[in-house]
């Protein structure tokens, strides 16, 4: 008999419970809600999802068959103070690693889905897998619809084009994962919503009502994607507390501080709860700061929010710069111990073996460089000497809410060699995602800049073709278009397979296919590949 008993056992996991409210449908406080995903290793992944109830062992049941979901997993189910929801973690491991699974999570309903699992992941490609592929990341991206991003916000989205999340959820299959460098939701905004008559006004003893409800929306909308893809997050600093660093109600001069913030909604409280990321693994520290490999690269999340060491403050934590009407500032961490952040970051770059994963790419919430006043000296301080001397490649940011591609950076001087095997990392701050109240204004020019705008919402595109070259896309969020496109020479010396895989996408590796030879393919040569290909192709 097919393992459908499985499907039966997940239903039946828990006695379903249902809650009644006036006008509404009814909802089933166990129905598994907002999945998501997060790799746990290369041969794990954690399985996350919410429900309105605690469930006493959250279930996943999962397989390389639809049919056949005769393994499971067992996880917690936890919440906090002034939270509508509990969050179920379930982490999986000794799976294979780049293998589709099938699964299902306790109490799903699938008398209406067209197969018995009707959600599938990939794990993660093992370290010196040389296939190409595609990352997706986005920064700062709210909520969108009538309880978020506003259509007319700025002019920087009109009412017939698609959302960010649109946008993600329409090419879903073009990437490997989702990354999300901070700012998600801006359920913190609350406040300034009503202010502005964006949103319905409620007492401030409720507020806490509207930031969840802002948080699962967004959590929703974003269903469809991190159900299929694993969803990598790190902190930004509206997931601080729910008062973004203080609002002014200029009608009443009434100025707000955080602490309206009720219990649980301080000190990144929702944000750590909500989320696993692969810290455990990698020697991390919770949702703060971890790394994970993926074929050919190395990815690295840090916090620029709190814990930069060397006594050097964060923006987020007492007296940061982020504490615009009290010197209390966001009052959020420390979260680990003195200088353990970049202690870590500096044992983590140095155990990466560059012959397997020749790539390093480093994401942090704030940008080290940018036209803009919101950009991050402490940072620069407190991370760009080690950045350096491992020879990271690349390094994403956003919070400042435009686009700026820049040249490859050492201390401020942009690298002479630009993208031709530059000897410093490419910066590269993408903030327009999906702010709600539009897209910053760009202050002013550096001699750094190489591209900015800030006219139209996007989303960046990474692809690894190969050992040598890499290639940033700006996505249009609006109808797909690529605006903005650079590619990235590093003279990286590795070893590979040989291979005659013709890549997704129109990459196409290249090899000497001498079984394991060294693999230094000249810019020159890629760009004659390069032209004989659609590198656009979503």
């Amino acid at each position: 008999m097919r393992s459908i008993l499985v499907a039966a056992l997940a239903l039946a996991s828990t006695a379903i419970a249902q809650i009644n409210v006036p006008g509404e449908v009814p909802i089933n406080l166990l129905e598994p809600l907002q999945h998501r995903l997060a790799y746990a290793g290369n041969t794990g992944m954690t399985v996350s999802w919410n429900t309105y109830e605690q469930i006493s062992e959250p279930i996943v049941y999962y397989g390389t068959d639809s049919w056949n979901l005769s393994n499971y997993a067992t996880g917690v189910s936890v919440t906090y103070a002034t939270s509508l929801t509990w969050s179920n973690h379930v982490k999986i491991s000794g799976l294979k690693s780049n293998t589709q699974y099938y699964y299902i999570v306790s109490n799903t309903n699938c008398y209406n889905c067209s197969e018995l699992a009707p959600y599938t992941f990939t794990t993660a490609r093992d370290a010196g897998d040389y296939t190409p592929y595609t990352v997706a990341v986005a920064v700062d991206l709210g909520v969108m619809g009538d309880k978020g991003l506003s259509t007319t916000s700025k002019g920087a989205i009109s009412v017939n084009d698609s959302t960010t999340i649109q946008s993600l959820a329409r090419y879903i299959d073009g990437y490997e994962f989702l990354w999300h460098p901070g700012d998600i939701a801006y359920a913190d905004y609350w406040l300034k919503e009503q202010i502005q008559k964006y949103l319905n006004a409620v007492p401030i003893d409720e507020g806490y009502k509207v930031y969840n409800k802002l948080l699962n929306t967004y959590y929703d909308e974003l269903q469809p994607i991190t159900a299929e893809k694993p969803y990598m997050v790190g902190p930004g600093n509206h997931e601080a507390n729910c008062d973004n660093a203080g609002t002014t109600d200029k009608q009443k001069n009434i100025t707000y501080t955080v602490d309206i913030c009720m219990e649980g909604q301080r000190n990144f409280t929702g944000y750590r709860n909500h989320f696993r990321m692969p810290s455990t693994e990698s020697g991390g520290v919770e949702n703060f700061w971890y790394s994970f490999d993926h074929g050919m690269v190395h990815f690295v999340q840090i916090d620029t929010e709190t814990d930069l060491g060397n006594g050097i403050i964060g923006a987020d934590e007492a007296f940061g710069s982020e504490g615009d009407f009290t010197t209390i500032g966001q009052d959020a961490g420390p979260f680990g111990r003195m200088n353990q952040q970049i202690n870590w970051l500096n044992k983590d770059l140095a155990s990466v073996d560059r012959s397997k994963t020749p790539w390093i790419i480093v994401a942090g919430h704030r940008p080290f460089y940018a036209g803009s006043s919101d950009a991050c000296p402490e940072c620069v301080k407190a991370f760009e000497p080690t950045l350096l001397k491992y020879n990271v490649d690349l390094v994403l940011s956003g919070h400042v809410h435009f686009y700026e591609r820049n040249a490859a950076i050492a201390n401020g001087t942009a690298d002479p060699n630009e993208l031709n095997n530059p000897s410093a990392p490419w910066y590269i701050m993408n903030g327009a995602a999906g702010h709600y109240d539009g897209l910053d204004p760009i202050e002013f020019t550096t001699d750094y800049m190489r591209y900015t705008q800030n006219s139209t919402y996007g989303w960046s595109k990474l692809t690894f073709h190969n050992c040598t070259h890499m290639t940033h896309e700006f996505i249009v969020s609006g109808n797909g278009t690529v605006l903005d496109t650079a590619t990235l020479y590093k003279d990286h010396t590795c070893s590979m397979e040989s291979s005659n895989y013709t890549a997704p996408n129109g990459s196409v590796p290249t090899t000497d296919h001498n079984g394991g030879a060294s693999l230094k393919a000249s810019s020159a040569l890629f760009a004659v590949a390069l032209a004989t290909v659609l590198m656009v192709a979503l």
